[in-house]
């Protein structure tokens, strides 16, 4: 298990901050944000506890921009879902060619879609299908920006979270 050191508490607090940009800059496009993709990459390197942490932290940050409701419990628990799932994933990230975790950044859109439709259309509104079925344009477009932004990020940016992750803490022996 990975320490909650101060190191990590700032990489989460930046991530949360830069998924909350990212959110609001691509708010004009529905469904398509950068926040999934970088929230599977941050689970990755910081694991399934502190990409939950990440989730529920950026959700809060980014729904304070964008308005809190009901759905705000439900993209906790879907992007907590899929943070859980990835920091899991680890693992096996490095025996996977990158297209196929495109593929899984893709097939998160559609789970995000799902979880938020069993939340908000089966359990508050008691009609799952039409709720389900009215999104799944808005669940391609997730999907769709999740694959292309995993290209685009998948290397730098697990390239810059690893680093600062493992910089080597103790520099005064150095000077």
């Amino acid at each position: 298990m990975n320490k909650l050191t101060i190191r990590r508490i700032t990489i989460i607090a930046l991530l949360a901050a830069i998924l909350t940009v990212g959110r609001i800059a691509f708010a004009m496009i529905p469904n398509v944000q950068p926040n999934t993709t970088i929230l599977i990459l941050a689970s990755f390197v910081l694991g399934p506890v502190q990409g939950l942490i990440l989730a529920i932290l950026s959700t809060l940050t980014t729904n304070l921009f964008l308005g809190h409701g009901l759905w705000s419990f439900g993209q906790m628990i879907a992007w907590g879902i899929i943070a859980v799932l990835s920091g899991l994933l680890e693992k096996y990230r490095h025996r996977m060619p990158w297209w196929v975790m495109s593929l899984y950044a893709s097939f998160c859109g559609f789970l995000f879609g799902f979880i938020m439709s069993v939340i908000m259309g089966g359990v508050i509104t008691q009609k799952f299908w039409p709720y389900y079925l009215a999104g799944l344009p808005f669940d391609v477009n997730h999907a769709i920006g999740n694959a292309v932004f995993f290209v685009v990020l998948y290397k730098p940016l697990l390239y810059i979270m690893e680093k600062q992750l493992n910089n080597n803490i103790n520099k005064t022996a150095a000077y």
